[in-house]
Order: structure tokens, then sequence, then C-alpha cells
């Protein structure tokens, strides 16, 4: 997307965004043209339901670029937990080679818990699957290189499900990025936060990584994105409540670059954390401050007028943000041959080897 006038509007001071970000109703319908047929729906299935992320099924039964096979979940406990979540209902269960037979399928979405995602995602490239791989990305980086090796040689994308990749405010800084309005970057600080108590916690602690590996690596996912792998990682880790588990709640990383650095924060104690969610990218011509990070506005400072932007200060307001929705579209648009991907190889493996250096985890 070019920034361009006719995406802007001004009210009462106020520039609002209003980027034409992947949605799968407006892709649907721009490929149901004059003369043009709807592409036949890409078959999807998904296994497991263990993640915190695990709904965005209805992302997939609310797109007409996707018909939902069927899922997958071998714990009786788990299905019956989620038996009346509209996300699956009168969706059919099915066993895993059930799944993976079924004619047509394209698509698996892997939402296990993470212990169980890679091993799991492994299995559906050797059967010939694009992936949807929830995060992190596990926490064997080795693991990980090989499932990433096998799906270039098999030509098949892995999908990371960081849902803040397509951000319409994150969108934006890429565009101001990509234009170097924000001239040479020094800086970048980000804070992802929020509270979390009783069995949560002590799920959570089952890997040692604590908040970086579970809520942090979303943001880490960004800072790579704009300021590519660090040269060196320098972790902090604490558990600061007084609770009795063992999960690390208190956590700051700062990554090292040979003319910028980052700060990455993130704890299970922050009140109203999702409010204070930020990313902020500081450059020699301009500051670009995203926060909050869901139903996001931005805080733009340049040193000049750039496009529709004034010198110093002003807010960007966006059209409601509504995660996952993008992801699925730009797959669909990758598995049909109408683009690349935005996010290769390289870049998540990058993204997972910071993920743990800065989580403390062996990599």
């Amino acid at each position: 997307m070019h920034i361009t006038r006719r995406n802007l509007l001004r009210t009462a001071g106020t520039l609002t965004a209003t980027i034409p970000f992947l949605s799968d109703q407006r892709r649907a319908n721009a490929d149901e043209g004059p003369g043009r047929a709807r592409p036949p729906a890409i078959r999807v299935g998904q296994i497991g339901v263990g993640h915190a992320h695990a709904t965005k099924l209805s992302v997939y039964r609310d797109s007409p670029d996707y018909e939902v096979v069927g899922i997958v979940e071998p714990s009786a406990e788990l299905r019956q937990s989620v038996s009346q979540h509209p996300a699956y209902r009168d969706v059919q269960w099915m066993n895993e080679e059930q799944l993976l037979n079924s004619k047509d399928l394209q698509v698996v979405l892997v939402e296990t818990h993470v212990r169980d995602s890679l091993a799991t995602a492994a299995r559906c490239i050797a059967a010939g699957k694009h992936v949807h791989l929830d995060k992190p990305a596990g926490d064997s980086l080795s693991a990980y290189r090989e499932l990433l090796a096998q799906a270039e040689q098999r030509r098949l994308m892995v999908q990371m499900g960081y849902m803040y990749r397509y951000n319409p405010a994150v969108l934006l800084l890429r565009e101001f990025l990509n234009h170097s309005w924000l001239g040479e970057i020094f800086e970048v600080h980000t804070v992802m936060s929020k509270v979390v108590g009783g069995e949560d916690r002590t799920q959570l602690a089952e890997f040692t990584g604590g908040m970086m590996f579970e809520l942090g690596c979303h943001i880490i996912d960004l800072v790579v994105g704009v300021l590519g792998a660090p040269d060196k990682v320098t972790p902090y880790a604490q558990h600061a409540s007084l609770r009795d588990d063992r999960l690390l709640d208190n956590m700051l990383a700062v990554f090292e670059y040979p003319r910028a650095t980052a700060t990455v924060k993130t704890s299970a104690m922050e009140v109203e954390g999702f409010s204070r969610r930020h990313f902020v990218v500081c450059g020699t011509k301009g500051t670009f401050h995203i926060q909050p990070l869901d139903n996001p506005t931005a805080q733009v400072a340049l040193s000049e007028k750039r496009g529709d932007y004034t010198a110093a200060y002003q807010e960007l307001t966006f059209p409601k943000f509504v995660r996952y929705v993008a992801d699925a579209a730009e797959m669909a648009e990758i598995i049909r041959g109408k683009k690349e991907t935005q996010f290769n190889y390289a870049h998540d493996l990058a993204v997972q080897t910071a993920v743990l250096n800065a989580a403390q985890m062996p990599s």
C-alpha cells in the first residue's frame, strides 16, 4: 500500500488513517468483480484447542476464502471445555489422521499447547500442508530450524501467529520506514504486559522463559522487523510477585545493534497493561509511537513535512483492528500465488532466536 491523500481523513485536528489493510471480505469482493469468479475456497483444518488463541478458527469460518474441514483435539477434557464456544460449534471433530487425509486439505492451524506445537507442525509439513503455527515457535531452536528447512524444501508456508503483524498502525509504520521518513533508526522501545493470575501463572511457569517467552515474543517480532537480527541480547529476569510459583513475571531485554538499541519489557502484573502496550521507533528525522497496540492510536513527530503529515507531533487514529483477519487473508493470497510472503523463513528464525535469548532459554 502506498500512502496517498485519499487514504487519510482529517477530523478535529486529528489525522485518521484509513489504511486498506487486508480484509477477507474486501478481498473477496475484489475477487468477485465484473467477469471474475470467486476462486475455490481453501480447505483448512485445525489441530488443538489448548492454545490461548485457538478460537481464531472463527476468522476462517467467517471468511469466504476458506472452508473449514474439521478440528482435532485428542483430550476429551479439552474438547468438553470448549464444546459450547461459538468458534467450534457444529465443526466436525476428527482425529489427526482423518484430518491430514481429508480430500484437498491445504492448510492446518496448529493451536496445541506450546509443548506439542513443533512436533504437530512437523507432521503437517510432512503431509504436504501449509501451516499457521501459533506463537511462540516452541522451545527448541534446532527443531524449529528443521521445521522451516522441511517447509522450504516442500515450498510450504509456515505462518507464525504473531498478532500485530497486520495491525494498521504497524502497517503505516512500515510505510514510513520504507520511505525513510524517520531517518536512521537509533532506538526502539516497547512494552507488552498484562495481569496474569491463578492457574494461568502455573501453566506459564512450565517454560523457564516466563513472560518474555509467552508474551514478549509478539513485540520481538516487531523489533526484528524494524532493526533485523540483533548483534547481542542481554536479558534481565525477575520473579517479582509474592506468589509461590516459578513464573518469571517481570522481564526486560536489551537488544544491541551497531548504531541502535532496543528495549523489550513484559510483565504479568501490570494493571491495565493492555492500555499501556506500546511500540516506539525513534529515528534521526522522526518518531513513531503506537499506543495502545490493540485498537491502536499513534503519535508521530517529524522533522519536516512528509506527504500529508506535518512536522512536530500529530495524533493518528485507525480503523478497528480485528486480530488474524488480515493474516488469514494474506495466507490465502500467498497460497493462490498472488503475492510473496512478507515474513520469510530467515525472518522467523531470527525472531525465534531473539525470543529464546531474551527469555534466557537455550538456543
